[in-house]
């Protein structure tokens, strides 16, 4: 989803928003639109990434702001890049669908209204066809996905220049950067519990998010790369149980599981995966609904979303 032809021109200006939705008295889905003095205009929430950020953790930040309602991230709904009229600069604005946690609306500088809206009056609420193809991507599967987030250890340094056992392999320096780096782009996702390879370098990768969480960390020998080569099928049968109406699960793997248990659980349910290295400090965010996977997304260690997808 490119709002632009030329291949040579790279955006700028990063920015990230959401589909912010909510159920309705009657279950059904309600989706939030927010008019903006300034411009004159409603959109769909979104903002510019702040120093440091990654665009998951401006997306919730950003509708917190414009909203005052605290959200949780799903599926990844893609981006879409324009020109600043004046400015010699393309903006890019990455989008995720993001359910209501909690909170209440209350005007502020950038947005004095916000309207809920079902899907037949939502199109003609909007003012750009650009926030109408990102609602359309959000329609494609249903809203009420559970979520999976699957992550291969951070930095750890080469095994032969370490002389101890290679489960107490550490990380390294760029390692436990990673490692804090994952922490809040975790919890924008609702993070609620975490699984773990019992190697010290998984364990330390997902320590930030569970220190900044507030939990304690499950060791599961079955993801580790010895527990998963001997007992695939029920490393497999653990990952969907640990699926979750009312929990977030991180799984901390390595690299010689988490590509197979992809491949086989997007094959079991007919997902294409995104082309990715799986490299080390990356994430997967798996959704999932009634039991059936039905998108997966994956953040590159730099935890930006995979241009192409």
């Amino acid at each position: 989803m490119n709002g632009i032809s030329d291949p040579r021109v790279s955006p700028n200006i990063l920015a990230a928003g959401a589909v912010l939705w909510r159920y309705d008295a009657r279950g059904g889905i309600e989706i939030a639109v927010v008019h903006r003095p300034k411009y004159d205009d409603w959109s769909l929430p979104k903002g510019k990434l702040d120093p440091g950020e990654t665009p998951m953790v401006t997306a919730v930040r950003e509708v917190a702001e414009e909203t005052g309602l605290h959200s949780r991230l799903g599926r990844y709904l893609g981006y879409v890049t324009y020109p600043i009229p004046g400015h010699r600069k393309l903006k890019r604005v990455d989008y995720w669908a993001a359910e209501v946690v909690e909170g209440q609306f209350s005007s502020n500088n950038e947005v004095d209204e916000l309207q809920w809206h079902h899907v037949d009056g939502l199109m003609d609420q909007l003012s750009y066809p650009m926030d109408r193809t990102v609602v359309r991507n959000f329609l494609r599967l249903p809203a009420d996905t559970d979520t999976l987030l699957i992550v291969r250890h951070a930095k750890a340094g080469r095994k032969e220049r370490f002389s101890g056992p290679d489960d107490e392999r550490p990380l390294e320096k760029a390692g436990r950067a990673q490692a804090r780096g994952l922490a809040p782009s975790l919890a924008a996702f609702g993070a609620t519990e975490i699984h773990s390879a019992p190697p010290l370098r998984c364990v330390q990768t997902v320590r930030p998010l569970a220190e900044q969480l507030g939990i304690e960390i499950e060791l599961e020998p079955l993801f580790s790369e010895t527990g998963y080569a001997e007992m695939t099928e029920a490393a497999r049968k653990r990952a969907r149980k640990l699926v979750s109406e009312d929990a977030v699960p991180v799984i901390c793997s390595q690299g010689k599981v988490i590509p197979d248990l992809l491949e086989w659980w997007a094959a079991r349910d007919g997902v294409t995966l995104p082309p990715a290295r799986n490299r080390k400090g990356s994430a997967w965010v798996l959704s999932l609904h009634e039991g059936r996977l039905v998108a997966a997304d994956h953040l590159d260690r730099a935890l930006t979303v995979d241009i192409g997808r």
